[in-house]
């Protein structure tokens, strides 16, 4: 029978967030939103390649659309967020070695279209197509 546990990579991810919430504990205010950016970056930072690059562009990207949305790390993940809550986040392919990482949003996102709607996308490449359908998305998920 197959182990229904956690898997190295999804143990490692909660220990990461059982570390980001330790790190922010007793902060608050411009110190919390310093240090939260500061591993934010830091995780960006950390990778490698399109995983990379594609961190870059969404933090470039919610920085110019969506200032107001503080950065953050979410299970170590890049991720932008509002009164605490998570908007949106860069899942890299590698943190799991996965085919593709993913730019995901949170049920806080104001993607809301009728009866179903997208909330994650797989990004294998970076163009200008790829850079206005993100930039797109957020704006519309900051609301």
């Amino acid at each position: 029978m197959a182990d229904k546990g956690f898997s190295d990579a999804e143990r490692d991810a909660l220990k990461q967030r059982a570390e980001e919430l330790r790190s922010a504990k007793g902060l608050k205010g411009a110190a919390k939103k310093a240090r939260e950016l500061e591993a934010c970056v830091a995780a960006i930072d950390e990778l490698t390649g399109l995983d990379r690059e594609v961190g870059a562009m969404l933090h470039r990207i919610v920085s110019e659309e969506a200032p107001d949305l503080d950065p953050k790390t979410f299970y170590g993940f890049p991720a932008y967020a509002r009164d605490g809550k998570v908007v949106v986040f860069w899942q890299p392919a590698s943190k799991f070695d996965t085919r593709y990482g993913t730019v995901s949003f949170d049920e806080e996102a104001a993607l809301d279209d009728g009866d179903m709607w997208s909330v994650s996308y797989a990004v294998v490449g970076t163009n200008d197509a790829v850079e206005k359908k993100i930039r797109g998305l957020v704006k519309k998920a900051a609301g």
